[in-house]
């Protein structure tokens, strides 16, 4: 028999009505991703089958509560088929992972983030249908690699082959308007946005003149883009 902490089917649908994402598994990413969430002004509404762990969100998020969500008639008492967004966030039991998807895809739910733990894991959750597989270590993993060999102080691959990098504003751009730098033609890449040691960041432009100590964010082929970064 499935098992509830003390909620209120109303306020789930209230929450599902407003603007708000549901959080199945309440790990270490599961609990990390809910509470960015509410700080962000998103209402979440968190699900785990662990007493303790709802327990340590319990006042944190909009609402939490300990339930099998491997469970359809679990899922709807709880309102999750009105929501739009869910995150599956399940990396302990891929079973559970797997079945929960499998209950939400069948819900019909618009948009169904979930997490893998590997490659195996990720092809059975795209077999499925699920909208968005994300893969959270292996993706800080290629990110912290692409951070250590280099001189780039942050990295997002925005696509495969393609990135954004945080870099110290080289002596190649310094003291120049960025349009005199012919910089995309010697590079490869695009000067996006730049933020002086005690500014703010300020999209970049034709005019914009780099000094000293000012950071930037360079976009292009993430070769390019890596390489870039490392110029002094």
């Amino acid at each position: 028999m499935a098992k509830f902490s003390i909620f209120s089917s109303d306020t789930t649908r209230r929450i599902a009505e407003a603007d708000s994402v549901a959080v199945i598994g309440l790990g270490r990413f599961g609990s990390s991703l809910a509470l960015e969430l509410m700080a962000g002004g998103t209402e979440v509404l968190g699900i785990d089958l662990d007493e303790e762990l709802v327990q340590a969100l319990n006042g944190e998020l909009t609402q939490v509560v300990r339930a099998d969500s491997t469970k359809e008639e679990v899922l709807r008492q709880l309102a999750v088929d009105e929501f739009d967004r869910v995150v599956v966030a399940i990396g302990d039991d891929i079973s559970a992972s797997i079945l929960t998807c499998s209950v939400l895809l069948g819900m019909k739910t618009p948009v169904i983030w979930a997490k893998a733990v590997d490659d195996r894991h990720g092809l059975i959750l795209e077999q499925l249908g699920v909208h968005h597989v994300i893969y959270p270590e292996k993706d800080m993993g290629r990110r912290l690699a692409h951070l250590v060999r280099g001189n780039a102080l942050d990295y997002i691959e925005v696509d495969k082959g393609y990135a954004l990098v945080k870099a110290s504003a080289p002596a190649v751009l310094l003291g120049r308007r960025l349009g005199d730098t012919g910089l995309r033609s010697a590079y490869g890449v695009t000067v996006a946005a730049f933020k002086k040691p005690a500014g703010e960041w300020r999209n970049a432009d034709q005019d914009t003149v780099l000094d000293e100590g000012d950071t930037i964010l360079v976009v292009g082929p993430t070769s390019s883009a890596e390489g870039f970064a490392q110029l002094r």
